[in-house]
């Protein structure tokens, strides 16, 4: 009875650990709805009212929240630095992406440096919050079936944080990988950005765990889940080609979670 009692407990435990996460995760999603919509007027409020620097307080306070909406059901989050991140030129981060709970870690940990980010044109509508974020947001919108288009919104973006003094996050395996292997690195957005930003430093980032979050979509959430997001070692690029560049981020991110050799 006692040995059969052991070989029936993890099945039993994962049952009950679905049941958990079910019942969380309705939990979260409607803290998640609620933290959208009440940050949207706040941000609109603001941004009319206050201006840019203003609306990107709102911005990571949003995320702020939304980060501890996950601490609440028991997941958690962790930022490590490899070395100090300069904060007197700009950064272009370069980022493994598994999840779309990617970038509230990126923009709440990296704030001192303002990350703005490329993302594909369909998210700038619809979405509390976050569609408005992205339009008023100097973010690179682009669209990925008109390659022209593409480039010249990850311009405008490079022209911006250089004069600002602020920062860019890249995704540069261009959607999210379905596993936690890397996809292969596209190197034309950082290319660009490179071009347009010549003083900055490209800054690599592991992101750890975040598909584990919300492995099937956006239901249900995997509770207790710790998550991590980790900048690796400065690149300074003069004298560099875009490749190389791109190839030392990806070796970099794959050595940090496990996947050389």
């Amino acid at each position: 009875m006692v040995l059969l009692y052991f070989e029936r407990k993890p099945k039993i435990y994962l049952i009950l650990k679905k049941v958990l996460d079910y019942v969380l995760s309705l939990v979260f999603l409607l803290l998640f709805g609620l933290i959208l919509c009440i940050f949207h007027p706040i941000q609109y409020i603001v941004y009319n009212l206050f201006g840019q620097d203003a609306h990107q307080k709102t911005v990571e306070w949003l995320n702020f929240c939304l980060l501890a909406d996950m601490w609440l059901i028991g997941s958690t989050t962790s930022f490590t630095q490899k070395t100090a991140l300069p904060t007197d030129r700009s950064i272009l981060f370069v980022a493994n992406h598994r999840s779309m709970f990617d970038i509230p870690g990126l923009i709440w940990y990296l704030r001192k440096h303002t990350p703005l980010f490329v993302s594909k044109k369909e998210l700038a509508k619809g979405i509390p919050s976050i569609s408005y974020n992205l339009r008023v947001g100097k973010a690179a919108l682009i669209d990925r079936k008109d390659g022209k288009q593409a480039v010249v919104e990850i311009a405008k973006l490079g022209k911006y944080i250089t004069e600002k003094g602020i920062s860019a996050a890249i995704f540069p395996e261009g959607t999210r990988a379905k596993t936690d292997i890397l996809k292969p690195f596209a190197v034309g957005g950082l290319a660009i950005l490179m071009k347009k930003c010549p003083d900055a430093v490209v800054v690599p980032v592991a992101i750890t765990n975040t598909g584990h979050f919300n492995p099937q979509g956006i239901f249900p959430m995997r509770s207790f889940t710790p998550m991590s997001w980790n900048t690796l070692e400065p690149i300074e690029f003069k004298g560099k080609s875009a490749e190389a560049v791109v190839a030392e981020c990806e070796n970099q991110i794959k050595a940090f979670l496990g996947q050389n050799g």
